[in-house]
């Protein structure tokens, strides 16, 4: 008769289920009544999740366990939250076999479990995890979850994140038989050398640009040939920048979980590079139609980092109107019929263009026939409301030959040398206003980047001669603060107004 009771009853298991950054949590109500031999699941599970009554079934027979008879019901409750991957076969076979009295109910209590279960029973790595395991461990729960994911449990871990490798250790600790290994600590990211910039050859216009761009966290446009050291100098850029901090790091590293990525970046910057083909959906984020949930875009997986867009007029029109938003807000808004999610996007932006279609119009050599008309439509491409929130446009030109073969004035600066000195000027900017120029709102611009009488009537005559609109003008005040950051000084000068002008090309005609 108790047995009987034990298959009547309802066992609950909890986990959690991906939706972007956040992870609600889904309650895994499983109830064996009498009848003929089924197995419903039910909570709007998706495709893998309805798989999953199959890899349950044969990982709790070769496990040794008895897969009840009747008619089980499996409901991952909220009912109208869309659930998506093989997270949920672990809780549904603890529930199982508390339901049918193989596992003590009383042990589910306080306890979230994560797993795809292999036919065997072995527990297999799981993918989305970390932003599930942040708001766990927000809790007082135990979190059970596959050893596989021993380095994504590294970033929270904790005495209450437990690894487990099968279902049958899992089964041993909820009997109180065996004990379950925690999460070890995450240590150090490995160290990997990062491009350096005493690698760049001339160019001094653009290492003193990039190095602007770093301290201030300006977004930049380069127009230049090819061969010029465009991507070169892009790709040096996340040496300039200081490591992530501790927070900072498991938010990026939570964007890359989010994504179905491993994280792999530890402390360093991210640096995404997507090719010219990709899509709106690819830089925003989105997912399939019929998903359970959003994922992360490049601009996403840029944050706290950088973004390097090559040839920029290549991308499709709209796919560049969507950086608009992002770059002012800093946050993407991923919105579908089924699921909304925010993501994070404070990237820096840094892209590449050349100065015609072909690539060399004004060089010496009159190799490039493109005509005017042509050059006009190549450039506008890019939309207007686009270049005015490019803090700054650098045009660069062929490298000259004396530079190439090692003739330079002096020896080139490396990354360590200018990396100390836009660490310092960020120190200096934080403690100032507690953020980077390149977020200061209008008001705060106001407020921070005063100009003494020479700079603004230098000011006055720019803004007047080349139309610039209040956006453009504020950005080249931020532009102008970051310079005098740089040389430590307490107020901007004429001639850092006079270089935040000169990093304006488009600006210019």
């Amino acid at each position: 008769m108790a047995k009987r009771r034990a298959a009547r009853s309802v066992c609950v298991a909890l986990s959690r289920a991906p939706a972007g950054l956040k992870a609600p949590s889904v309650r895994v109500e499983v109830h064996i009544g009498s009848g003929l031999p089924a197995f419903a699941l039910v909570g709007l599970p998706e495709t893998v999740v309805r798989e999953s009554r199959e890899r349950v079934r044969s990982a709790l027979l070769t496990s040794g366990f008895e897969f009840p008879a009747g008619r089980i019901t499996v409901n991952l409750a909220p009912a109208d939250l869309p659930k998506e991957g093989g997270r949920f076969d672990l809780p549904i076979a603890l529930g199982i076999l508390a339901a049918s009295g193989q596992l003590p109910a009383q042990a589910l209590s306080n306890r979230e479990f994560y797993g795809e279960l292999a036919l065997s029973g072995e527990l297999r790595e799981t993918p989305k995890l970390l932003p599930s395991l942040v708001e766990g461990a927000r809790t007082e729960h135990e979190l059970v979850l596959p050893s596989a994911n021993a380095d994504e449990a590294s970033w929270v871990a904790g005495p209450r994140i437990k690894l487990a490798g099968h279902l049958l250790e899992v089964c041993d600790a909820l009997r109180g038989a065996a004990a379950l290994a925690a999460a070890g600590t995450r240590g150090g990211s490995p160290r990997c050398a990062l491009p350096d910039l005493a690698e760049v050859r001339g160019q001094f216009i653009a290492k003193r640009a990039l190095e602007i761009a770093a301290a201030g966290a300006h977004g930049m446009l380069m127009i230049g040939p090819p061969g010029a050291g465009k991507t070169l100098l892009a790709q040096r850029l996340p040496g300039l920048l200081p490591p992530l901090e501790s927070q900072e790091a498991l938010e990026v590293a939570s964007l890359e979980s989010a994504a179905g990525k491993r994280p792999s970046l530890g402390f360093r910057r991210p640096f995404r590079s997507p090719q010219h083909t990709a899509s709106v959906a690819a830089l925003i984020g989105g997912g399939s139609p019929g998903g359970a949930s959003l994922r992360p875009g490049e601009l996403s997986l840029a944050h706290l980092g950088v973004l390097f867009l090559d040839e920029l007029p290549e991308f499709a029109h709209n796919a560049l109107e969507a950086l608009r938003e992002p770059l002012e807000s800093g946050v993407v808004a991923v919105s579908r019929a089924r699921s909304f999610c925010e993501f994070p996007a404070q990237f820096q932006l840094i892209a590449a263009m050349n100065p015609c279609p072909c690539g060399y119009a004004g060089e010496r050599s009159g190799r490039c026939r493109c005509t005017v008309d042509q050059v006009v439509r190549y450039r506008n491409r890019i939309s207007g409301p686009l270049i005015d929130r490019i803090d700054m446009h650098v045009e660069l030109a062929a490298v000259p030959v004396e530079h190439l073969i090692g003739d330079e004035p002096s020896a080139p600066e490396g990354s360590a040398t200018v990396a100390a000195r836009v660490a310092a000027a960020r120190r200096l900017q934080m403690r100032r206003q507690g953020k980077l120029n390149a977020r200061l709102t209008p008001t705060e611009v106001g407020a921070i980047c005063r100009l003494d009488r020479d700079s603004r009537v230098l000011v006055g005559a720019a803004v007047a001669r080349l139309g610039l609109s209040a956006r453009a003008y504020h950005r080249m005040l931020k532009v102008a603060r970051t310079c005098a950051d740089l040389a430590a000084e307490d107020r901007i000068r004429r001639a850092d107004v006079a270089e935040a002008m000169r990093l304006r090309a488009l600006d210019r005609g």
